[in-house]
């Protein structure tokens, strides 16, 4: 996560405004993509397309001809609740490229998009990608209710019930969820946000953005797409054993955790991960690989460092791609590990300690213990400890 935040923030992004659009997708749509990714990069690419498209005809409405754009996308998997929830995050620099009569590249800002223009281009990338379903064979009637399923994917139980909030295996097979919290009434949903647009179970949200300049932020931003289904400090352990799941913000019925048994929680986990050799990371426009401007986007608007008497772009004598665990950790948790904590200077490398006779030495020198921890041993389920006693 932040290994990948930094690279895109050092090699991809250009020192131009973000926005953050998210496409969140109807629950039947969620179920196909998530095992037929083939189908679910064709998606994006009808949104994707959408999207740029928006940006060149208001950069040429506003007098800038032939202006190009780019975006990378996130494609998440998961929901607040551990539940199988295929969406994407893009990040689409705000605003277009133009080629100057010199031959420079010069960048025209965007405005904010107002709430009619997210609505019209939800419209259009729904309509669109209910074209696409129809051209395959997948759409189940003409107002886009459902998808067919033409195959049966493995784990396909196992996507179903993430999807629905359900359980597959166990003695709960079948059944929801365990939601735990306050009894309250059920409230309406919630307004739409800003720059937020709903239509047939689409939803496009494009109300966070980020200045050029302000790159922590952005880099932050990045972490946030790439971050994992759950962060530890979210779990817990109840006095029954089960796994209690803390939700980032209460439901409208007050559930504030779900439980899971541990069998469950295995099968929930399961869903989210995505098949071999699959790219959930993918550019588009001016920042595609094979784009013929990428390499002028990248750099574009980044301060030259100075080596002796020449100035060069970053790009030439900026972080390698393999960073250190040091700098990792200093760039995603703001701590520098390898700063003294008794006289502030620098700590360097030394050797690596490899003997254990030696690591036993030194660690009964410093009286810190020098055996290794006695694993226990693995245990059936809580719920099995019966039928093995018979």
């Amino acid at each position: 996560m932040t290994e990948r935040a930094a690279h895109l923030i050092d090699h991809v992004l250009p020192f131009a405004p973000v926005r953050q659009w998210v496409l969140s997708l109807p629950f039947e749509l969620r179920y196909r993509l998530a095992w037929d990714h083939a189908l679910c990069r064709a998606v994006l690419a009808v949104y994707t397309r959408a999207l740029l498209g928006f940006y060149r005809k208001r950069a040429k409405a506003s007098g800038q001809r032939d202006g190009r754009t780019g975006t990378v996308t996130v494609i998440q998997r998961f929901g607040g609740a551990l539940n199988l929830n295929v969406h994407f995050h893009t990040l689409a620099v705000d605003g277009v490229f133009v080629r100057e009569p010199d031959g420079s590249l010069s960048f025209a800002a965007a405005k904010a998009p107002t709430d009619e223009e997210v609505e019209a281009l939800l419209d259009v990338i729904r309509a669109r990608i209910l074209r696409l379903l129809v051209r395959r064979g997948l759409l189940s009637d003409e107002a886009g209710d459902g998808v067919n399923e033409p195959e049966t994917p493995p784990l396909h139980a196992l996507y179903a019930a993430s999807v629905r909030q359900r359980v597959t295996m166990g003695r709960r097979a079948g059944a929801s969820v365990l939601r735990l919290g306050d009894a309250v009434a059920v409230k309406a949903a919630p307004p739409k946000r800003r720059r937020q647009a709903r239509l047939g179970g689409f939803d496009l949200h494009a109300n966070t953005s980020v200045r050029a300049k302000n790159r922590r932020k952005l880099e932050r931003l990045c972490r946030y797409l790439l971050r994992p289904p759950v962060a530890e400090d979210r779990l817990s352990f109840g006095s029954d054993g089960n796994v209690l799941v803390r939700l980032k913000a209460p439901w409208r019925d007050g559930t504030s955790h779900i439980a899971l048994q541990p069998l469950e929680l295995l099968e929930k986990l399961a869903a989210l991960i995505p098949r071999p050799y699959v790219n959930l990371i993918v550019y588009h426009g001016v920042l595609a690989p094979n784009a013929k401007w990428r390499r002028e986007v990248v750099d574009f608007g980044r301060p030259p460092v100075q080596r002796g008497s020449s100035a060069t772009t970053p790009r030439n004598v900026g972080a390698p791609y393999n960073r250190t665990w040091a700098e990792l950790m200093r760039r995603g948790l703001d701590i520098d590990v390898l700063e003294c904590p008794d006289c502030g200077g620098r700590l360097r490398f030394v050797a690596a300690i490899m003997l254990s006779s030696a690591i036993r030495r030194i660690l009964r020198r410093l009286g810190l213990p020098s055996e290794p921890v006695e694993l226990a041993p693995a245990r059936a389920p809580p719920e099995l400890d019966d039928a093995w006693a018979c």
